[in-house]
C-alpha cells in the first residue's frame, strides 16, 4: 500500500487528460462476475463471440490476465449526444446509427490518454500498470461498479448517477495497492423502460442478456445473414441500437460530451439510406475512415442497411434495393432480395 494517498492526484491528472469519472478499486479481491460471464457463455447467449469462449479464463477475473494486478484505476469519459437517439427512429427512410459511432473511433482517443496516465502513475508511484480499453478480456463494468462508477442496470450497461448512460469506460491496473473507492449500489428500483423498450425482446429477465437477439449484436457482430424473425424489428437501425441506453430515466442527469472527436459528424446525423446502400468498398471506406464502423466492413455494413430498406415502407429506395441483387457478397444478394420482396409488396 502506497503511505500517501495518491488518489487526489491521480483524479487530478486523469481530469486533465479529459476523463470526466474515476474510481479505484482492488483487482484482486473475489467477486462473482466471473462465473456470470461463464454461466452466458455455457447458454451460448454469447452468439457468434467465440473470443468470450476463447478468453473466459483470463476474462473472468483480473488477475487472471494479469496475476500482479493489485489496483484498477476505472475512467469514464462521457460521450452523450446532443440530441435524443429515439428520434431517429422516425423517418425510416434515413438510418439511425448508434450515438457512440456518430464520431471518431474511441479506442485510439481513450487508449492513448490511458497510456499516459499510466506512464505517469509509474514514474509517480512506482510498479508495474498496463492500461485497458474494450478490446482486450477485461470485464470493465463490474471492476466500473466496485470502484462507485455506477451500476450495471437491468440492461446489463453501467448506469452513472451523474452522467447517465453514455459512459466509454478504460482503466489502468496497477501493482501497487491503492485504497479502494465504495462500490455503487444497484438504483434501478421497480422500472423497467430499458427491458421494455427492446424491440427484439433480448432481455430473458432483468440483468440478463440474450446478446442473439440483440440489435447491436445483430448489426455489428453477427456474421452472414441476419435471422429473419428479427429483420423487421431492427426498423432503420444499421449499427448498433440505443434504444435501452436512451429511454433510462437517469439520464435526465447527462450531459453533452465535451470531447470534439466524439460529438457526431454532421453525415453520420441520420444518413439517407439511399446513399448508404450507394456505397461501394472505396466509398465505405472514405466515409468512415476514423469511424468504429469500419471494422465490420463494407459487404456487412450494406446488408444492415437493406434491411433498413425493406423496413423503410418508401417505395423511391426500390432502385436501390434492387441494384444491389446481383452483388458480389452472397449475404448483400440475400438482404437485397429481402428488401425487394418488401418493397414491391407495397
Amino acid at each position: 500500500m502506497i503511505s500517501d494517498d495518491p488518489k487526489p492526484r491521480i483524479i487530478q491528472r486523469a481530469t486533465s487528460l479529459g476523463f470526466d469519472v474515476v474510481g479505484f478499486a482492488s483487482a484482486a479481491d473475489p467477486w462473482p462476475a466471473g462465473e456470470r460471464l461463464r454461466t452466458f457463455v455455457a447458454e451460448g447467449l454469447h452468439g457468434q463471440m467465440g473470443w468470450m469462449e476463447e478468453t473466459l479464463e483470463r476474462r473472468a477475473h483480473p488477475t487472471g490476465m494479469w496475476p500482479q494486478a493489485r489496483t484498477a484505476v476505472l475512467l469514464g469519459m462521457n460521450y452523450g449526444p446532443d440530441t435524443d437517439p429515439l428520434e431517429a427512429l422516425k423517418d425510416r427512410s434515413r438510418a439511425a446509427i448508434s450515438a457512440y459511432a456518430q464520431g471518431d473511433d474511441y479506442h485510439p482517443l481513450i487508449k492513448g490518454r490511458l497510456k499516459n496516465l499510466a506512464g505517469w502513475m509509474k514514474a509517480k508511484f512506482g510498479g508495474e500498470v498496463k492500461v485497458f480499453v474494450d478490446t482486450a478480456p477485461l470485464m470493465e463494468k463490474p471492476l466500473a461498479q466496485r470502484a462507485g462508477l455506477g451500476w450495471q442496470g437491468k440492461h446489463t450497461n453501467l448506469v452513472s448517477r451523474e452522467l447517465g448512460s453514455w459512459l466509454f469506460l478504460g482503466s489502468v491496473l496497477a501493482s501497487v495497492e491503492i485504497a479502494p473507492d465504495a462500490a455503487e449500489i444497484d438504483r434501478c428500483g421497480s422500472c423497467s423502460a430499458c427491458l421494455d423498450i427492446c424491440p427484439t425482446k433480448a432481455f430473458p429477465a432483468p440483468y440478463r442478456l440474450d446478446a442473439r437477439r440483440c440489435i447491436s449484436y445483430l448489426t455489428i457482430e453477427h456474421q452472414g445473414p441476419v435471422p429473419e424473425e428479427f429483420r423487421a424489428a431492427m426498423g432503420n437501425r444499421i449499427y448498433g441500437c440505443d434504444d435501452c441506453l436512451a429511454v433510462c430515466p437517469w439520464n435526465k442527469f447527462a450531459e453533452t460530451s465535451r470531447q470534439a472527436q466524439l460529438q457526431a459528424r454532421d453525415e453520420l446525423r441520420s444518413p439517407s439510406l439511399a446513399s448508404l446502400a450507394a456505397l461501394d468498398e472505396t466509398g465505405f471506406l472514405a466515409l468512415f475512415r476514423r469511424s468504429p464502423i469500419r471494422r465490420i466492413g463494407r459487404d456487412q455494413f450494406v446488408r444492415n442497411v437493406l434491411y433498413a430498406v425493406g423496413n423503410s415502407g418508401d417505395a423511391a429506395l426500390l432502385p436501390a434495393a434492387e441494384r444491389l441483387l446481383d452483388d458480389a457478397d452472397p449475404v448483400v444478394r440475400d438482404a437485397a432480395g429481402w428488401a425487394v420482396g418488401r418493397l414491391r409488396a407495397l
